[in-house]
């Protein structure tokens, strides 16, 4: 790779970054909200090197670079091959974004372990009742004083087919980034499995099965309807509200 090509890669993968960070929501496909600003600063570093660079080569002789190279056996203006690769992720950052994580990626995965917690609050009496799919599972498993047993509920995820048939509604969770990805699932039962990566709003109520408000209990729904809705822009957080893309 010659260095006006590296000086290429270097603007192209700052004005990606930039475009993406700035312009759209395309980074929450891969990062935390809270990353955007490091994305911003990052993009323009590598915008700035690769400018950088650009005027001070304009500036240097090639003929004395050159010499240099060949005095000691060596040729530094050149990269492997392999390297033209570099190019696909900076151009996808500006022309084509890959798709986000889904129902292929939850399918493979298992759901995330719930964490101990110590005491519960009381549930308002609004029904059916808004939760996070992490909240639900929590409460059908620790909950002694068992509040959610016959309580309307509503949950949002993406619908995931689950192999014999069913399927889980399923939220994906970024602590960081997508390489640190967490995947939550709530069977559903007493409905049709739609098609994958179909965002719902699903509405109904504890599906007996074990002991509730220990770990035997199973982390499923009876599920009286559904509707379908917009992928959220906070998709990959399991974080009530929801904001409609």
């Amino acid at each position: 790779m010659k260095r006006t090509a590296q000086v290429l890669l270097l603007v192209l993968t700052g004005l990606g970054l930039l475009h993406t960070a700035l312009f759209t929501d395309l980074y929450l496909r891969y990062v935390k909200e809270g990353l955007r600003p490091l994305l911003i600063i990052s993009g323009a570093l590598l915008l700035l090197l690769g400018l950088a660079h650009a005027m001070f080569d304009r500036g240097s002789d090639d003929g004395e670079e050159h010499h240099h190279d060949h005095e000691h056996g060596h040729d530094h203006s050149t990269a492997p091959r392999i390297a033209w690769l570099l190019f696909l992720p900076a151009l996808s950052l500006l022309f084509y974004a890959p798709p986000a994580l889904g129902a292929y990626t939850a399918s493979h995965a298992g759901s995330e372990a719930v964490k101990k917690q110590k005491g519960f609050a009381a549930l308002p009496a609004t029904s059916p009742l808004p939760m996070t799919l992490t909240d639900f599972t929590t409460r059908v498993q620790q909950d002694k004083e068992l509040a959610i047993k016959g309580r309307s509920v509503e949950m949002t995820g993406f619908a995931t087919p689950v192999r014999g048939g069913g399927w889980d509604l399923t939220r994906i969770i970024f602590t960081c980034c997508a390489a640190d990805a967490q995947t939550v699932k709530v069977h559903m039962y007493g409905t049709p499995a739609p098609p994958a990566n179909t965002w719902l709003a699903v509405t109904g109520t504890w599906h007996t099965q074990g002991a509730l408000g220990t770990r035997t209990a199973a982390a499923a729904l009876d599920v009286h309807a559904t509707r379908p809705i917009a992928q959220p822009v906070n998709a990959f957080t399991d974080d009530l509200p929801l904001t409609p893309s």
